[in-house]
């Protein structure tokens, strides 16, 4: 599936963006904190994705940064939420002061939120709130990768391994000229991961 996309904005909207990859525009369903942040149309943008796939749809979900995508991956894991109003969450609370609501049991700051009612805000916060990191220690942001490197990483997720392996694997590949192609890097990397 498509974990990440890289190429020209076409078009941006509060809730949708278009992004242009080898000729073929991705209908994008983001959040408003990612449609704040996003470039000028006609820039380059790289967004992480998460892609939900139904019978009757495929849909893609687009974050600039892995730990809004983290925090959507776990909302659709509670039971009454789905992607649509995971985005609905995300675009009504900044990440960081979710986290610390859902970890503090603050229903009330919660339930401010549009489209969350007092029962989704107890299932966010039971389900929740031992899955999240602590206030203060928020998962690093993942390393900028340059084009090879983000195809070494779909390669290895493809191939089954979880993203921090992979993720620790590339970034332990020599950057000074030792593994500067695909291939070199893939081997390096899978060499790593088979230790």
């Amino acid at each position: 599936m498509i974990a990440h996309l890289h190429g020209k904005l076409l078009a941006k909207h509060p809730n949708q963006a278009i992004i242009e990859t080898s000729g073929v525009g991705y209908d994008v369903t983001i959040s408003v904190p990612t449609f704040s942040d996003l470039p000028a149309v006609g820039s380059d943008v790289a967004l992480h994705i998460h892609t939900h796939v139904r019978e009757d749809l495929i849909a893609l979900y687009g974050f600039l940064r892995p730990s809004e995508k983290l925090l959507f991956e776990r909302l659709i894991t509670v039971s009454g939420i789905g992607p649509k109003l995971a985005i609905t969450i995300l675009s009504g609370m900044a990440a960081d002061e979710m986290v610390a609501a859902i970890r503090s049991n603050d229903i009330a700051r919660l339930t401010r939120i549009p489209g969350i009612g007092k029962k989704t805000a107890e299932r966010m916060v039971l389900e929740l709130r031992d899955k999240l990191p602590e206030a203060g220690s928020t998962t690093p942001a993942a390393p900028s990768l340059n084009p090879t490197e983000e195809d070494v990483l779909s390669a290895l997720l493809n191939l089954g391994y979880q993203r921090p392996a992979a993720e620790k694997a590339l970034a332990a590949a020599p950057k000074d000229g030792g593994a500067k192609s695909f291939d070199q890097m893939f081997r390096f990397a899978l060499s790593r991961l088979s230790k």
